[in-house]
């Protein structure tokens, strides 16, 4: 595999506006997940901006953005259309769709999620899912969960559904992380088609992956990333930054 990890991210967000450039321990945001990943030593990184601040601010870490179109709908057309600029001859099979609101995603993580292409030729996207953190997150419908075929030894296993239902039973419930990584077809496929039943429905996109066919798979990791959505989240990562 040749991957290359690409993070969108935009300045326009609903519940948070401007956190790409929020300040957590002295960094912009955006700056600490892109560090992230490139300590992942998993393939090139770059950042799809939907703004020029982003671009500036990514750059002068040191780091590569490309600024794509703000009007463009999802994380998934925005990594496409910087994937055009970056490599407009296909030389990447693989990307890793790294969302740019995980500012201490664990390295090892993206590896996983890597690692489950390379080792499932069958695998059209890969993603990653974490246990429930209390027993709360089985109703609640934020918190999206991951019905897998496990394999056998419990690190992985093959994606059969994702709700925002509540599950029931003794098994574990595991946390849907939105991490993916795709073969480029599949990317392209699934950008390629309209909104499915199911996605709408759930309104959870990977769904739509699934009724195209598409094969998912999943790397189980140990916790769920710290993921900034809202002020309180910014907050905890504010605090988690002042301890580490």
């Amino acid at each position: 595999m040749n991957p290359i990890v690409l993070i969108p991210a935009r300045m326009a967000a609903t519940r948070l506006p401007d956190k790409p450039l929020a300040d957590i321990g002295g960094l912009p945001m955006i700056v600490r997940v892109l560090r992230q990943a490139q300590a992942a030593n998993i393939g090139p990184v770059a950042v799809a901006a939907g703004d020029p601040e982003i671009v500036a601010a990514v750059e002068a870490a040191g780091g590569r953005a490309v600024l794509t179109d703000p009007a463009l709908p999802s994380g998934s057309d925005r990594i496409l259309a910087a994937l055009a600029v970056l490599d407009p001859t296909g030389a990447h099979d693989v990307v890793i769709n790294l969302q740019g609101d995980m500012p201490f995603v664990d390295p090892a993580v993206l590896s996983a999620c890597a690692g489950q292409l390379e080792a499932h030729a069958d695998a059209d996207i890969a993603t990653v899912v974490a246990p429930e953190a209390s027993a709360a997150d089985r109703a609640n419908p934020d918190v999206v969960k991951a019905v897998l075929a496990m394999d056998a030894g419990g690190a992985s296993g093959r994606a059969l559904y994702f709700t925002r239902s509540t599950l029931y039973g003794d098994a574990p419930v595991w946390r849907h992380i939105g991490i993916y990584g795709y073969r480029r077809a599949a990317l392209e496929a699934f950008n390629a088609a309209a909104p499915s039943p199911l996605e709408r429905r759930e309104k959870l996109e990977q769904l739509r992956a699934m009724e195209l066919g598409l094969t998912i798979r999943a790397a189980v990791a140990d916790e769920a990333p710290i993921s900034v959505d809202n002020p309180s989240d910014l907050q905890a990562a504010r605090d988690h930054a002042e301890k580490n």
